[in-house]
């Protein structure tokens, strides 16, 4: 019982069997009920028929008329004067007649009724029929119906509803092979797929099932599968990028730290190389600075203290802070605000969310462009915008670039520096405040950053 099939199936045969058995025993009894009804109202109406030409020609030859019409094997008739003797006959067993005889003598005037209505263990079933010619004149018309019929019915019944119930059988197994077929073996190959994710093999492929939970259950496990997939070789790459990136300024640094060592250097030749020591040292600094917030990012260690603070000298102050990098790359910096409101924001995460924007505007632009810094009340919100001028970013990157470790086409970040974290870490910032981010960009024209908190 461990397999969904199995279980599928046993359910399955449990309830339909069920539904089947009570409906197949409601219908036997009905079928049989109606038939016995109809039995029962037609004896009633063949014997109130002989009361009533009896009672219009009260005859001896009347009476033998009656007697005659009823001699056949499914129904006799005997009729009684008013001391209960049997004055007509139609031919009804001696014996039979013997056991009847005392119910039709103790019977009281009354209605057409059935006398005996127990046709399962009796030979016949039985109406009574009063009559009434004259005060002597009085006497019952009782009508005896067999019941070889109706047990024969029965038994045609019974065959038929046995038919019915192994062939009902035989469908269910056919419904189980097709159920089998349809249900179980794409939740068979979804646990395959679902192992080898478990093992490390992300390649795997599963067939379009319609749009039912099944078919749902196949698109997400596919899905889950090729972002475990993209998300693999996006580390081996980054991995391989931070071997790349830590091997250069390393080799820089041991490097000229040794030229530097050598005596007889000149003061200004050896400024020189301990400058580019220092270059290099820092450039080491920003990537393991990233690699913290990474591992940050996968501890779920950001944390926010909100305050209310005024946003133009805040605002003021982050422009300052960026402004050498922009002018070194001849790129303006503007900031755009309309008036001074207040934030309700931690004030050191959301500056390290637009150092951050403002940070990947520059590497992304060309010298001589703008960027916008823009930020305005709306409502109880803050938005904030950095527009650039810069490359832009492909239609069908921009759901992924907020991802960890997503660069949007490698080659061209390593030129300008992306390590695939700052944005990454930004999202999880905003998210951390309750905030949105999203972002509009056209390749070759720019992008804009919004952000909602």
């Amino acid at each position: 019982m461990n397999k969904v099939s199995i279980k599928l199936a046993t359910c399955f045969f449990i309830v339909v069997l069920v539904m089947e058995c009570f409906l197949m025993v409601y219908l036997h009894r009905k079928i049989i009920h109606t038939r016995v009804e109809e039995e029962f109202s037609l004896l009633l109406s063949n014997g109130a028929n002989h009361r009533d030409v009896l009672v219009e020609n009260y005859s001896d030859t009347t009476i033998k008329h009656i007697v005659l019409m009823e001699m056949n094997e499914e129904r006799e008739v005997v009729i009684t004067d008013n001391r209960g003797n049997i004055i007509g006959n139609s031919g009804i067993d001696s014996n039979l007649l013997e056991v009847y005889n005392p119910l039709i003598k103790d019977l009281e005037e009354g209605k057409d009724r059935i006398l005996i209505s127990d046709w399962e263990n009796s030979p016949y079933i039985v109406s009574i029929h009063p009559y009434k010619v004259s005060e002597i004149e009085v006497g019952y018309v009782v009508m005896f119906q067999s019941t070889n019929s109706l047990n024969q019915m029965v038994s045609y019944l019974n065959v038929h509803f046995a038919i019915a119930g192994v062939t009902s059988f035989v469908v269910l197994l056919l419904i189980y092979a097709v159920l089998s077929k349809v249900i179980t073996r794409p939740l068979i190959r979804m646990k395959e797929a679902t192992e080898k994710l478990s093992k490390g093999e992300f390649n795997v492929s599963l067939p379009k099932l319609g749009k039912d939970e099944l078919g749902e259950l196949s698109f997400s496990i596919q899905k889950l599968a090729n972002d475990l997939e993209r998300l693999k070789k996006d580390r081996n790459e980054f991995l391989a990028s931070v071997s790349h990136e830590l091997s250069t300024p390393l080799t820089y640094l041991i490097g000229y730290s040794n030229v530097a060592m050598r005596d007889g250097l000149g003061d200004e030749e050896r400024k020189q190389y301990l400058e580019i020591i220092g270059e290099e040292s820092n450039k080491m600094k920003e990537l393991v600075k990233n690699l913290l917030d990474l591992a940050r990012m996968d501890e779920n260690s950001f944390t926010v203290t909100k305050t209310n603070f005024e946003s133009q000298p805040f605002l003021e102050d982050i422009c300052k802070l960026v402004a050498p990098s922009f002018e070194l790359k001849n790129i303006k910096l503007n900031l755009k605000t309309n008036e001074n409101f207040t934030i309700f924001a931690d004030s050191i995460r959301l500056g390290q969310i637009i150092v951050n924007l403002l940070d990947n505007a520059l590497k992304y632009s060309k010298e001589n462009t703008e960027v916008l810094l823009e930020a305005y009340k709306k409502g109880d919100k803050t938005v904030v915008k950095v527009i650039d001028s810069g490359i832009g970013i492909p239609s069908e990157e921009l759901d992924f670039i907020f991802e960890k470790l997503y660069r949007v086409e490698k080659s061209r970040s390593r030129v300008y520096g992306g390590s695939g974290i700052g944005l990454a870490v930004v999202k999880e910032l905003v998210e951390a405040h309750g905030g949105t981010i999203n972002v509009e960009s056209n390749l070759g024209i720019g992008s804009t950053f919004t952000i909602i908190i």
